[in-house]
C-alpha cells in the first residue's frame, strides 16, 4: 500500500513541483522586465506594452504544458493509490503476524526501552510458575499454511523441541523430514532442493525421499541400508501442514476431521492473524473453558483497542461484546474432542442486540480449534492452531474461511475483530503466571474439568521445561 503513496510523491516532487517552481520563475522573469522598460518615465499613470519575444512566448507555452502534464501525472498517480487500496480491500486476503514483544507488554522502566527489551526484563523478571505441566504435549501440531509451501519449496521449521524440513513435492504432496542430513548434519530445510518427489541434501547432495529413504549418493556405486533419516507423520488438512508429535515415538493415535466445508470449497479464504505468545501451552486451550473471562476480559468494544489499562474507559464502550459459552463435553468415541456452543452480540446502549452469530467450537487435542459460525447472513469457520515452538513460545493462528456472502472486505472486519480480542489475551498470557492448582469457586468448575480433559495429551515421558541460564533468556 506505501508504494502506491511513494509513487504520487514521487510524481509530485519530480515532476509537478519542479514545472510549477519554473513557472513562477518565468512570471518573475516578465515582470522584471516591465520593470526595466518602465523604469525612468516621468508619468507613472502611463500604461506600458510589454512585448514578448517569440522565444519568450515558446517557453511560457511549454511551461503550461509541462504544468498540465504534471497535474495528470499527479490525478494518475492518485488514481492508482484509490484502485490499489479498492484492490487490496476486495481481492487480497487479510494477514496480520504479531511477534514476540510487538504486543502484550507495558512500559514501566525510566527512559524509552524497545518493546523487545521490555518484553526481555518481564520474561526475566516474571514468575514461571511451579510444578508446570509438561512443556510439549502429544497431538497434531501446524508447521505452516499450505499457502505458504509452493510446490518444489522446502522451508525448516523449528518446533515443539525439534527441526524439520518441510517440503513439498513436484507433484503436490507435503512431506516432514528430520532437518538434520545422517552424514554430515547438513539441514535439508537451509539450501537443500526438491527433485522430484524427494529432498537433495546441499551438503553432498545425497536424496531422500519423503519416507526418509535415501535413494541416491552422487558419488556412491550403492546406497547403504542405514542412510535414512527420520520422516515424521504427517497429513495436509484444512489449510494448513500438520505433524504429529508423540513423546514416545508412537504412530498417530487419532485423525484431524476434515472441515468439508474447505474441502469442497464451499468456504474460500478470507486470510489469516498470527500472534505469538510468551505463556506455557495449555494456557491458550484452556481459555475456552473460562467463561468469567469472557464477561469481563472481552466485553470492552474492539474498537476501544488492545490496552488491558484503557479498554474499559473508552467511549467505543457505548456497544458491547457479549459472549456466552456452553460446554457439552467430549463424545465416548472420540475423547480427544471437547465440544462448546459459543453466541455473540453487540449489545448497543444496553438495548439493542446486533451482529448476533452462534459458533459450533470443536478442540481437536491440544493444538487445533474449529470454531464454525452462523448468522442469519454469514456462514463460515475459524480454524485456530497452537504449535509451541520452544517450552514457552507458542504460535497461534486464525485462518478465516467463508461462504460466498462472506467477501474479502467482510472477512478483514470479522479477523480483525478476533485480533482484537486475541490481543488482550495476549496481554494477559504474557504477564501471568501457571496456577498448578488455582483457587476457584464453584463457578469455575468447568475450568478444573478442562484440565482433566487437557491431561490425556501427556504421557510420563512428556518434556518438562528445562531452565535455561540467564544469557540464554533473552529472544
Amino acid at each position: 500500500m506505501s508504494g502506491a503513496l511513494e509513487l504520487s510523491k514521487m510524481l509530485l516532487n519530480t515532476v509537478a513541483q519542479p514545472a510549477y517552481d519554473v513557472y513562477n520563475g518565468m512570471v518573475t522573469i516578465v515582470s522584471a522586465r516591465g520593470n526595466q522598460t518602465t523604469s525612468g518615465a516621468n508619468d507613472t499613470s502611463k500604461l506600458v506594452t510589454l512585448e514578448l519575444t517569440t522565444e519568450d512566448i515558446q517557453f511560457y507555452m511549454t511551461l503550461k504544458l509541462i504544468w498540465a502534464f504534471a497535474i495528470c501525472f499527479v490525478g494518475l498517480g492518485t488514481a492508482f493509490t484509490v484502485l490499489y487500496y479498492m484492490y487490496v480491500l476486495f481481492f487480497v486476503p487479510y494477514e496480520r503476524v504479531k511477534r514476540l514483544g510487538s504486543i502484550g507488554y507495558l512500559n514501566h522502566e525510566a527512559g524509552q526501552p524497545s518493546k523487545k527489551e521490555i518484553a526481555n526484563l518481564i520474561r526475566k523478571r516474571r514468575k514461571i510458575g511451579e510444578d508446570l505441566p509438561p512443556v510439549y504435549p502429544n497431538g497434531w501440531f501446524r508447521l505452516v499454511d499450505s499457502l505458504q509451501l509452493k510446490k518444489g519449496e522446502v522451508k525448516e521449521v523449528s518446533a515443539i523441541g525439534q527441526h524439520f524440513a518441510v517440503f513439498r513435492t513436484q507433484t503436490g504432496k507435503a512431506h516432514i523430514l528430520d532437518a538434520y542430513c545422517p552424514h554430515m548434519g547438513g539441514n535439508l530445510g537451509v539450501g537443500g532442493q526438491v527433485k522430484g518427489e524427494c529432498l537433495e541434501c546441499p551438503f553432498h547432495g545425497w536424496v531422500f525421499s519423503g519416507k526418509g529413504e535415501c535413494v541416491k549418493i552422487p558419488y556412491s556405486e550403492k546406497v547403504p541400508s542405514f542412510a535414512k533419516t527420520k520422516s515424521w507423520p504427517s497429513r495436509e488438512v484444512n489449510g494448513a501442514v500438520f505433524v504429529w508429535y508423540h513423546c514416545d515415538g508412537v504412530e498417530p493415535e487419532w485423525e484431524l476431521p476434515v472441515v468439508e466445508d474447505i474441502a469442497n470449497g464451499n468456504c474460500n479464504y478470507l486470510g489469516r492473524v498470527e500472534h505469538h505468545v510468551n505463556t506455557h501451552i495449555q494456557d491458550l486451550p484452556e481459555n475456552g473453558s473460562d467463561q468469567a473471562h469472557l464477561s469481563h476480559l472481552h466485553v470492552p468494544n474492539a474498537l476501544s483497542g488492545n490496552d488491558l489499562s484503557t479498554q474499559f474507559s473508552s467511549s467505543w464502550n457505548f456497544a458491547q461484546h457479549i459472549f456466552k459459552a456452553y460446554s457439552k463435553g467430549s463424545d465416548e468415541d472420540t475423547p480427544h474432542i471437547s465440544k462448546f456452543d459459543l453466541t455473540h452480540y453487540l449489545l448497543i446502549f444496553n438495548r439493542w442486540r446486533f451482529l448476533q452469530m452462534f459458533f459450533k467450537v470443536y478442540q481437536i487435542g491440544p493444538g487445533c480449534v474449529h470454531l464454525h459460525f452462523t448468522s442469519l447472513l454469514w456462514k463460515g469457520v475459524f480454524v485456530q492452531t497452537v504449535t509451541p515452538l520452544e517450552p514457552l513460545h507458542q504460535v497461534i493462528t486464525h485462518n478465516l474461511y467463508g461462504g460466498w456472502t462472506v467477501p474479502l472486505w467482510l472477512g478483514r472486519i470479522f479477523l480483525f475483530l478476533e485480533a482484537v480480542q486475541v490481543d488482550r489475551d495476549v496481554m494477559i498470557w504474557n504477564n501471568k503466571t501457571f496456577r498448578p492448582r488455582p483457587k476457584l469457586v464453584k463457578e469455575d468448575n468447568l475450568i478444573a474439568k478442562y484440565r482433566r480433559w487437557f491431561a490425556q495429551f501427556y504421557t510420563e515421558n512428556s518434556p518438562r521445561l528445562q531452565m535455561k541460564t540467564e544469557d540464554d533468556a533473552s529472544w
